[in-house]
């Protein structure tokens, strides 16, 4: 996100048809990734787990809507309290803004930055969703995002963003969620794992994705969603500097793509669908914080090493034994902590600001603002996720039962399965034509799968 800018009053901003109306377009874009994220997720998983995949995404877009409308727009970009929360009355229920108010210093109202925003939350918890795959309690789940998203998000939303926050005042470069989101939601995801625990079977049963082309559909929007989620943090289109990031986005995603795909294919011998998809996401990951502030060229720098080291990374829930379902840890962890520290080495001092990198002159000194900022929301948000894992768990309980949990989560929690193998929905007949005489068919059925 840009710094806040201070402006005379001769200079006073005035509302922008142009640049409001393409932030809404870039909100509509945000809100699309986290459908995006459902298939991408629900694809990865096995059959019996789809559905419950796709509702714990889903279920963001209700629970923080109206916890950002109640109060979490007030606390993550309120007036400074401490350098660490804000809090202003005027943002509390979106009450007291005026329609055509803007945004300080932007030519933006406030309404269409609190929606931008509010995108930004909804994303960050779905995200961490993927770590826990198979063997979460739904309710739980819900209960997990209203404490987390008010305790962890809206907080380091003020760090990195809001002004005042004391990571925005170090001068911590995070241009649209390196920090914020995928630093927080990878971290957050291993520290509710390591208390949640294994799922039944880990390491001994096959676990492959059930619909490579989910993932790849998943893929695909995210890619597009994404977009919207970088070039629009600039909050205008004024200056070039969203046009940088737009390229950036596209330089760097590619650029991950190929280098997971090189990797995989020395690794393992074969280049798959599922390793284009996660490179790409893994791009996308890493130059979300850094994309404006590098050049294309270091852009694609940025995407190659983020797609060797996540496609490395992933591995090492083997290794150390602890179970990152679809690899949140490995792709959003590992990748937010690339891309922000990065800057540190390519930021050229031509684009979103004057610091540059160590490349190009600036010294460390950058580079130490970044890790800074990456290793204090990193530990903040692994131990307060944890925390928060352990007392849901003491309340509701985290997990279902262990039989419930192999013979398929999706019919336990939602009473429903994702396809009908049955054959009795295949769709042939009329919705309106009348049933057949005799016993119902049953409307769900088990699968082993």
């Amino acid at each position: 996100m840009p710094p806040g800018i201070t402006t005379l009053a001769a200079d006073t901003p005035t509302l922008s048809a142009a640049n409001t109306g393409f932030m809404l377009i870039c909100s509509a874009l945000v809100m699309l990734m986290t459908p995006a994220l459902a298939f991408f997720y629900g694809g990865m998983v096995r059959v019996k787990s789809t559905l419950n995949m796709l509702m714990m995404s889903f279920i963001s877009l209700g629970i923080v809507t109206i916890l950002w409308v109640l109060y979490g727009f007030s606390l993550a970009f309120g007036t400074d309290a401490g350098s660490v929360i804000g809090w202003s009355q005027d943002f509390v229920g979106l009450s007291g803004i005026g329609v055509t108010e803007l945004w300080d210093g932007y030519t933006i109202p406030v309404y269409v930055f609190a929606v931008f925003q509010l995108m930004f939350a909804i994303l960050t918890p779905a995200l961490i969703s993927g770590a826990l795959a198979d063997r979460v309690k739904f309710t739980s789940w819900a209960l997990f995002i209203t404490l987390w998203v008010t305790v962890v998000y809206f907080p380091v939303a003020h760090w990195v963003w809001g002004a005042g926050g004391w990571l925005y005042e170090l001068g911590v470069i995070d241009f649209a969620g390196g920090t914020a989101v995928h630093i927080n939601a990878g971290a957050a995801a291993l520290g509710v794992i390591l208390v949640i625990g294994k799922r039944v079977g880990f390491k001994k049963d096959p676990m492959r994705p059930h619909s490579l082309p989910l993932v790849m559909l998943g893929a695909g929007l995210l890619w597009f969603g994404w977009f919207g989620f970088n070039a629009g943090s600039w909050l205008g289109n004024d200056d070039g500097v969203g046009a940088v990031m737009f390229v950036n986005t596209q330089v760097a995603t590619g650029a991950a793509m190929l280098a997971w795909l090189v990797y995989e294919k020395i690794r393992h011998g074969a280049f798959t669908t599922l390793g284009a998809a996660s490179g790409a996401v893994a791009g996308l990951v890493a130059i979300t914080p850094s994309g404006g502030a590098v050049s294309p060229l270091g852009a694609i720098a940025v995407g190659a090493i983020a797609g060797v080291l996540c496609a490395m990374a992933v591995g090492l829930k083997y290794k150390f034994g602890y179970d990152d379902s679809l690899d949140v840890v490995g792709v959003h962890l590992v990748g937010g902590i690339i891309g922000s520290l990065l800057v540190g080495f390519f930021a050229t001092g031509g684009v979103q600001s004057d610091a540059k990198g160590l490349f190009y002159g600036g010294g460390l000194d950058q580079l130490g603002k970044q890790a800074v900022g990456v290793f204090a929301v990193l530990a903040y948000s692994l131990v307060v996720s944890a925390i928060l894992a352990f007392l849901v768990d003491k309340i509701l309980g985290m997990r279902v039962d262990e039989d419930d949990e192999v013979s398929g989560i999706d019919q336990v929690e939602h009473a429903e399965t994702a396809y009908d193998f049955s054959g009795a929905g295949g769709g042939a007949a009329s919705r309106t034509a009348a049933p057949a005489p005799g016993p119902a068919a049953p409307t769900n059925k088990k699968v082993d799968a």
